[in-house]
């Protein structure tokens, strides 16, 4: 054994990490008040404030340095290392998929956690907290700096803006030689591949008038429809997986008038950045010849049928190589625990390092949960399933950071 997988052997035998693990065992408790205060402050998308200002008060009691809110509402604290600069983030996102509004009041049935966004990522975020307490309780240091980040904007419409502006933006950008994000529970399952996305509104626009008195115009549904239905023709590869989604339509005034404006949202994804772009081009094509067609075979009196597209999405496919010293490292510590590793493609905050050629991962928090983006989601918190699967990615941080060993 050598390499990363001799290094993770050795931390898992260190009694600093006995330390760790132990203080994140006496603290279990704790880090699950963290969960439940920390989902009970909503975050709907584009308006994570609240939930940034209580983590940013958390990172600031928890001792770390540089502790600042970005431009975009990034919250982020600095563990310093002793090595020569090189800073690792270990992330987790702030925001949920669920509007304003939404009941976030955690229900506790036994061991398990019930509301809306618990385990995505409201999880994860306690969790680096508890890694903090447990790293500085065991005296541990590391190499690399870790910079802890809660970030905004990874679900939906979102689009990673938070750590794209931390590797494109904001002050560290070009600073950054490792990305870890947790996010979800289920530690055995390393996410490596990052599969991109583009997506887009389309807007159709037309005259409009009476169903039955201006019968015979152009009419932007048709267009519509026919789009649609090229689209779910399209032909795509099972390797890489490539898939597309006509997904919300809307529009129209009544029954009984022809539409002047109608709209339709599509999903466009691929684990390959080459089969992402020969779909977009097929989706434009198919667009420009939908709309043609109407107005080839409908009357143009008042006007034609137009679709305007607008951009809504744009996640960058990538991939951390299987071979590289972080999966090594991670797949290690995973396995240690007694877990069986699986490499997964996803759509998370490490898409943007992958695209940028910068080693990263998604793993795991650790316990189990379910029915994420749903509003019975769950997560259980029994303590030795928690607890493995934080020990699991605990070691994988610090293997990535490089442990001090003396």
């Amino acid at each position: 054994m050598s390499g990363p997988q001799a290094e993770v052997a050795r931390i898992a035998a260190h009694p600093r990490f006995a330390t760790a693990r132990a203080t994140m065992r006496a603290e279990h408790g704790r880090t699950v008040e963290d969960i439940i205060r920390l989902t009970e402050i909503p975050a709907p998308p584009f308006a994570e404030e609240a939930r940034a200002a209580a983590y940013l008060a958390m990172l600031q009691a928890h001792g770390l340095e540089e502790v600042e809110q970005d431009e975009v509402g990034n919250v982020l604290g600095r563990r310093r290392g002793f090595g020569n600069g090189e800073t690792l983030v270990v992330a987790a996102h702030l925001d949920t998929v669920f509007p304003a509004g939404t009941d976030v009041t955690v229900r506790r049935e036994g061991s398990k956690l019930f509301a809306p966004g618990v385990g995505d990522d409201t999880r994860s975020l306690a969790v680096n907290l508890a890694f903090l307490r447990a790293m500085d309780a065991a005296g541990i240091r590391t190499r690399a700096d870790i910079l802890f980040v809660g970030d905004v904007g990874e679900e939906g419409l979102g689009d990673l803006r938070g750590v794209r502006h931390l590797f494109t933006r904001g002050r560290h950008a070009g600073k950054i030689d490792g990305f870890l994000t947790v996010d979800s529970p289920e530690v055995e399952r390393i996410v490596t591949g990052g599969v991109g996305s583009k997506r887009f509104r389309v807007v159709f626009r037309g005259p409009g008038g009476h169903s039955f008195g201006a019968f015979g115009l152009v009419n932007p549904m048709y267009a519509m429809a026919m789009a649609a239905t090229g689209i779910g023709r399209i032909a795509v590869p099972k390797q890489p997986v490539t898939t597309h989604c006509v997904s919300i339509v809307s529009g129209g005034t009544s029954v009984n008038a022809i539409p002047n404006e109608v709209r339709m949202e599509v999903d466009l994804r691929s684990r390959s950045a080459e089969e992402l772009a020969r779909l977009e081009r097929e989706f434009h094509r198919i667009l420009a010849e939908a709309v043609a067609e109407e107005n080839a075979v409908r009357d143009l009196r008042d006007g034609p049928v137009t679709a305007q597209i607008i951009a809504i999405g744009d996640r960058p496919a990538g991939e951390t190589d299987a071979a590289s010293p972080m999966v090594q490292a991670a797949t290690a510590a995973v396995a240690h625990h007694g877990y069986r590793v699986s490499y997964e493609d996803s759509s998370t905050d490490a898409n943007i390092p992958m695209s940028l050629g910068i080693p990263a991962l998604r793993i795991g928090s650790g316990g189990r949960g379910g029915r994420a983006h749903s509003l019975d989601e769950w997560i259980d918190v029994e303590e030795e399933e928690s607890l493995r699967g934080m020990s699991a990615s605990l070691l994988t941080i610090l293997a990535v950071a490089g442990m001090e060993l003396d």
